[in-house]
């Protein structure tokens, strides 16, 4: 992940409604949701959830699909994980953290390691 990216991942969660879409379509999984439950779930009018999957979209955050005449949406949990990497390969000290994959090379693990803080450099 380029920092443009990562910045725009970040500046696209900045905001509590588009948080709280994704919160929702991270807990619904790979199925993912269609923008008329996730509005009804917000409780807010559906051309600002819209606005707000629109931004996600664009950050990569999320993905759209059709499904007839509706659009599901599904968290991009391979985003998240680049995202994550990121703040961990440009963020952290690196003897304090740890990233890489498990033995089936099915899983990505973080390790941290106790009695050190990761620093904000």
């Amino acid at each position: 992940m380029r920092i443009d990216q990562a910045i725009d991942a970040f500046a696209a969660l900045a905001q509590e409604s588009r948080l709280r879409a994704f919160r929702i379509l991270v807990e619904a999984g790979p199925s993912g949701l269609a923008a008329g439950i996730i509005s009804d779930r917000l409780g807010i009018a559906h051309n600002s959830l819209s606005f707000h999957l629109a931004h996600l979209t664009k950050a990569g955050l999320i993905k759209p699909r059709k499904d007839g005449r509706k659009i599901i949406y599904t968290a991009s949990f391979e985003c998240v994980r680049d995202l994550i990497r990121y703040m961990v390969d440009n963020c952290c000290e690196t003897d304090n953290v740890s990233c890489h994959m498990d033995a089936t090379g099915a899983t990505e693990i973080i390790e941290f390691f106790t009695g050190k803080e990761c620093a904000g450099k």
